[in-house]
């Protein structure tokens, strides 16, 4: 039998390539994963993937050629998905790594699947997906890895799960950080940013330790913003600039709000910004966005509507969706993620822009530096990004700028303490929601 550990001493099973070759066109008859917790350092958990002699027919012929260089299987990817791979292969890209923390949870049940699938990165470009999770929802991570391995994904070279964040994230290339503690009932935005941000330090101080250095970093756990920021502040070998906090959902609902009102579809509604935080001070601005090309208020006449309605809706869907099913909205989050992570891969259309949280030291605006601030962004696909300057400001839309500038302001010295900054002071001006709290 045949077995790969997930842990810092390991033994290491290689498989040739011309054995790869015949045994992944058996996969479907006889491949077997025995799932099971094995003692390791840092008090983790990990799993074995094994094959049975039993379930192996020899070949019927073997080329007699030396032995390639293989990557050990890891987790429960202990025969890969090599269908034809000297001919299938030679055109893919090199591998990437991906790190998904909360990987148990319902966004990350929707978002994997669309990143094994290739639908995220293309159809050319395999990945290997490291889930982290904790003791209490490792069972829940196995029965992940088990679904994303029946789905027999070509692109999806290894998948590996632990709950200790230095081991998922080593040389990771792109890492959505999704799991985070929900507010309950009773806790104050204050005891939510100092639970969740003791979190994203640790995470923060594991991905500087062992990710790759030009890691994108995309913060989805609430509040994303802080959080975000204290994650960077956590990673100074990392460059800040890729660091972002998904406000990418709440421009799809921007658009999605403003299209209905025009009678429109959805394609047709351009440079949409949201700006500042992800809670009901966000800012969908209707000032800068475009209906086929023409300006929101040329299309939509209706000022009140846009004030009113139209900014409340974008900033309590969240919530209203909630009361609809009684679940959030994690399907719909997936696709904003996907969609955030294309808008830095793909180079941005002409004359367009996206939202992201991002870091403001430097930003054009006039807003706080040393926070992290949803802004419209541009990006020629290589990953990165530039801010967009030429925007316009009426007073109405700067008045609104200021307030979640402040409410930004005012969390980052609640977790001061978490960036280094001295003794924590929390005085938020108010106990705002986020837009999936009730």
């Amino acid at each position: 039998m045949a077995v790969a550990e997930l842990s810092p001493s390991y033994t290491k099973t290689h498989f040739h390539s011309s054995q790869l070759s015949f045994l992944s066109t058996r996969l479907a008859n006889f491949r077997h994963c025995a799932f099971r917790p094995l003692p390791r350092a840092r008090n983790s958990l990990t799993i074995s993937c094994s094959v049975a002699p039993n379930q192996v027919e020899a070949p019927v012929a073997v080329k007699n050629e030396e032995p390639k260089n293989k990557t050990e299987c890891y987790g429960v990817f202990c025969l890969t998905y090599d269908l034809k791979a000297e001919e299938e292969t030679k055109s893919w890209k090199k591998l990437i790594n991906i790190a998904v923390s909360g990987a148990a949870g319902m966004i990350s049940n929707h978002l994997l699947f669309k990143l094994a699938s290739g639908e995220v990165f293309g159809p050319d470009q395999p990945v290997a997906l490291k889930l982290l999770g904790s003791e209490r929802s490792f069972q829940a991570l196995e029965g992940v890895a088990m679904e994303l391995e029946d789905s027999l994904f070509p692109l999806l070279r290894e998948v590996s799960i632990s709950i200790d964040p230095y081991e998922v994230f080593q040389d990771v290339e792109w890492a959505l950080l999704i799991g985070a503690k929900p507010r309950g009932p009773g806790m104050e935005r204050a005891g939510l940013l100092d639970i969740n941000g003791q979190i994203f330090a640790e995470q923060g101080k594991a991905l500087n330790a062992v990710a790759s250095r030009n890691v994108k970093v995309i913060v989805v756990g609430n509040p994303c913003n802080t959080n975000a920021l204290i994650c960077m502040k956590n990673a100074p070998n990392i460059p800040a600039k890729n660091f972002h906090a998904l406000t990418r959902l709440d421009e799809n609902r921007a658009k999605c709000q403003l299209a209905l009102k025009a009678g429109v579809f959805y394609d047709k509604v351009s440079n949409m910004t949201i700006w500042g935080n992800h809670s009901t001070t966000q800012v969908p601005d209707f000032l800068n966005a475009r209906i086929n090309g023409f300006p929101v208020k040329e299309v939509i006449r209706d000022q009140k509507w846009l004030e009113e309605e139209f900014t409340e809706k974008v900033q309590k869907r969240g919530g209203v969706l909630i009361k609809k099913w009684g679940r959030s909205s994690a399907a719909s989050t997936s696709v904003s993620i996907v969609d955030a992570i294309r808008s830095l891969i793909t180079p941005t259309p002409e004359g367009d822009w996206f939202s992201s949280g991002v870091y403001t030291t430097g930003n054009p605006y006039g807003i706080a530096e040393d926070i992290v601030f949803s802004m419209p962004c541009r990006s020629k696909g290589d990953g990165d990004y530039e801010l967009v300057k030429d925007v316009i400001f009426d007073d109405y839309l700067l008045e609104r700028i200021t307030r979640t500038e402040a409410e930004l302001l005012a969390e980052k010295r609640c977790v001061a303490h978490l960036i280094g900054e001295g003794i924590a002071f929390c005085d938020l001006p108010e106990d705002t929601m986020l837009p999936g709290e009730m």
